[in-house]
């Protein structure tokens, strides 16, 4: 007598995907169309494995190629928090676990919140290193936001306990000492750069959330210090805070 079919989807949910597909090899035998179904679901979820492996290696090219040519201790460094009106400028340098699958990863702004949340305790627990870095928004006024972005990156990597071989960096080059790659848009190129991206958000995001406690008027709990209408209303209505960028919100002094 055959297997119901719902004995054999709940065998299937509690198998990893490996002993899925050889149980698919004893389902073909079975023509009824829900087996069927379930064996294309399984076919599915591994081709999308496959296709995330290979998207995983060229985002790894940059590590990949530093590797053959003797570099074995490489950072990936980025920021968050260029563009908004209030709070730091924060960034993350980040070594990550060779040849680790970090299933997912890419460029933060293309991550969901969920996802962001998973990678960066994922990242935390896996990766050789993680430091971080900030400038505060008085020293974003003193310097622009380009030479304060520069502090928080050498903050980030002083922090690191051991000296990295190479840095690879989103789209900015540092003064330092240290053999650095510079890549434009490198949290799309680089999985290194992708992971600084994600543990710098989602530890400014969070920073700010803690700000909205302080300075509920502004909204900073939703839009982190960006120049969103509530933003502004708070603005018009209470003037700026002490996390405020001064050179930000000049109309409101």
């Amino acid at each position: 007598m055959a297997k119901a079919i719902g004995n054999i989807k709940k065998e299937l949910s509690e198998m990893t995907l490996e002993d899925q597909l050889l149980y698919c090899d004893e389902l073909k035998l079975d023509d009824r169309k829900g087996v069927l179904k379930l064996i294309e679901g399984v076919y599915k979820k591994e081709t999308n494995r496959l296709k995330e492996i290979k998207r995983l290696e060229e985002l790894s090219i940059f590590e990949l190629n530093l590797n053959e040519n003797g570099y074995k201790y490489i950072a990936g460094i980025d920021e968050v928090g260029r563009g908004p009106l209030a709070g730091p400028v924060v960034t993350c340098a980040v070594v990550l676990k060779e040849y680790y699958i970090y299933e997912g990863i890419n460029d933060s702004k293309k991550v969901s919140l969920k996802n962001r949340e998973r990678l960066f305790d994922l990242i935390n627990e896996t990766a050789v290193e993680v430091s971080y870095g900030s400038a505060t928004p008085a020293e974003i006024d003193e310097l622009n936001i380009l030479g304060a972005t520069k502090l928080a990156m050498k903050r980030a990597i002083d922090g690191l306990k051991q000296r990295p071989d190479h840095l690879l960096i989103d789209a900015v080059e540092l003064d330092c000492d240290i053999d650095q790659t510079s890549i434009i848009k490198g949290d799309e190129k680089s999985v290194s750069i992708a992971a600084a991206s994600i543990m710098a958000k989602v530890t400014r995001d969070n920073l700010m959330k803690e700000y909205h406690n302080t300075y509920p008027e502004y909204d900073f709990e939703n839009n982190k210090g960006y120049g969103t209408a509530s933003h502004y209303i708070g603005l018009n209505s209470v003037g700026i805070s002490p996390i405020h960028r001064k050179t930000f919100v000049k109309d409101f002094i």
